[in-house]
């Protein structure tokens, strides 16, 4: 008997970050074993941070229980941390979804929203400062590329996201769907979780002087964060 598939909503919201949803949908929907829905506000299309927009499969209002919730980062939490409306939203429905995770500062949303307490979680980089005000007793990890604390993952910025969701997959269907979603997509993720020069270069831990904790970065800081 054939079983149902995984069903993750990704939720929308003016502003979100392009990457933090295309990157992990990318490899979601390379798995057979899992389905993909979009969530927006009201079922109209969503606009990206970078001016595309994305018509979602239902509104807010129509989500059903999911077995994981996905929330981005961009622009746009900078408005939602603060929309009461939209928070309880979340909350009661991420209370429901056996999975929640997040990309970038979709993590200061979490917290916003109660949904990261208890848990450790990490976020953007260059945001970090501003994502870690959030939540009582959250416990916010600086170097990280991607944070698991029991059903809650969190990953750092932007294409950090690809890496947690190849995890994420590993996790809920197996590592042969994970590593066959990353072929597909003809990437090659870090499986290694506290793989993160960005820390550094963003001055969130000491640097040891050693180039063999830079990894692949060659490039340095800037003061532009994006508004990530």
């Amino acid at each position: 008997m054939d079983t149902e598939p995984l069903r993750i909503a990704v939720v929308l919201f003016e502003g979100f970050e392009l990457l933090d949803v295309f990157g992990p949908v990318q490899l979601l929907q390379a798995v057979p074993e899992i389905a993909v829905v979009f969530a927006g506000p009201d079922g109209e299309p969503v606009a990206s941070s970078q001016g595309v927009e994305v018509v979602p499969t239902i509104s807010y209002g129509q989500i059903e229980l999911a077995d994981a919730l996905l929330v981005p980062g961009g622009k746009g939490t900078r408005r939602l941390v603060g929309d009461e409306s939209f928070l309880s939203w979340l909350r009661e429905v991420g209370a429901q979804a056996p999975w929640v995770a997040s990309v970038c500062t979709g993590s200061a949303v979490l917290a916003a929203a109660g949904l990261l307490e208890g848990y450790a979680a990490t976020s953007n980089k260059r945001a970090f400062a501003w994502a870690s005000s959030f939540g009582v007793s959250v416990t916010w990890k600086p170097k990280a590329r991607w944070v698991q604390d029991r059903n809650r993952w969190t990953s750092s910025g932007v294409a950090a996201g690809m890496d947690m969701t190849v995890a994420l997959i590993a996790e809920l269907i197996s590592e042969a769907a994970a590593v066959d979603a990353a072929n597909f997509a003809e990437y090659e993720p870090h499986r290694d979780c506290e793989w993160d020069p960005f820390a550094r270069i963003n001055g969130l831990v000491p640097s040891s002087g050693d180039k063999a904790e830079r990894g692949d970065v060659t490039f340095g800081q800037s003061d532009d964060a994006h508004g990530r």
